[in-house]
């Protein structure tokens, strides 16, 4: 595995680790439907200069999937992201990276539903695993207390993002557009941005500040743009197959920073949970882990 190729997916790992950090860090300084459009709005401004023309160029493919791109622009980028602002209101950054770690088995398991892909003996197990482990996670070591006291509001609104990223995942596989990578990621960030633009003037006011454009900048430019780039240069050289195992680090990078950063605490519920589920999505995946590296040139996350 060459370093080269194999640095530019840690890069994009980390860069996302560090994106659950500024979720939560923007939860009470900016609203969630105001951060949830500058950011996309911000990395379509950024991108125009150099994808508008040869995106243009192409309108007649655009145009033609057009609701596929729509879908797809909703379900990655306008659902997923701006649940994961709301769900920082009420939950932490360790919780959010643990139950996005969830994002390859849901991939997996809508993949049997949509795809008709056979399910596995290793994907029931790993499943199963991976749920007893989220219980674990988000009872806070106690399950049965959920029958009393039901989930944290921000722990179900990050379940849903994951599903949602999940079926945007599938869906990319199920409808296949001809278009180059950066032009397909151009046209959905400009839409999110659109479809963001009601719930940004639905919100309440929340003017850009000094403390939270850090935020919208690292967002819209680093996680957006860069993470991008780098996961994709990364996915064509070296396989999905062995970049998605990489994304298992995303949780644990984001629990160790989330220590160091903003504070938070590890607690044996977090440990028992987080390796449970990640020991679910890692059998869950191992039948696709162990076939041999297909090189691919468009793989992308929000």
């Amino acid at each position: 595995m060459p370093i080269k190729y194999l640095s530019y997916l840690l890069i994009a790992i980390l860069i996302w680790a560090f994106n659950t950090i500024v979720s939560k860090l923007s939860a009470g300084v900016i609203e969630p439907g105001a951060i949830s459009f500058d950011r996309w709005f911000l990395a379509a401004l950024v991108m125009t200069p150099f994808l508008a023309k040869k995106t243009w160029q192409n309108r007649a493919i655009a145009r033609q999937y057009f609701f596929k791109i729509a879908v797809f622009s909703m379900l990655g980028m306008v659902i997923f992201q701006s649940l994961a602002y709301y769900a920082a209101a009420s939950t932490t950054a360790t919780n959010m990276g643990l139950i996005g770690s969830l994002m390859p088995l849901t991939t997996l398991l809508l993949s049997t539903l949509i795809l008709r892909e056979r399910p596995t003996p290793a994907l029931i197990v790993g499943t199963l695993l991976s749920i007893i482990g989220i219980l674990i996670l988000i009872s806070k070591g106690a399950p049965l207390d959920l029958l009393h006291h039901g989930v944290v509001k921000g722990d179900l609104l990050m379940l849903l993002g994951t599903v949602a990223y999940g079926l945007y995942c599938v869906l990319l596989r199920k409808w296949p557009v001809p278009l180059p990578p950066w032009q397909m990621v151009y046209l959905q960030i400009s839409l999110a941005a659109l479809m963001l633009f009601p719930l940004f003037l639905l919100s309440p006011t929340s003017p850009l500040t000094a403390q939270n454009l850090p935020l919208v900048l690292y967002a819209g430019l680093l996680s957006s743009i860069a993470a991008s780039f780098f996961w994709m240069r990364g996915v064509v050289h070296l396989g999905a197959n062995r970049a998605m195992l990489l994304m298992n680090l995303l949780p644990i990078l984001v629990a160790l920073i989330a220590v160091v950063t903003i504070g938070e605490q590890l607690h044996a519920y977090h440990a028992l949970g987080g390796l449970i589920t990640l020991a679910g999505v890692l059998l869950a995946e191992a039948p696709k882990l162990l076939r041999p590296p297909v090189s691919v040139s468009r793989q992308k996350r929000a």
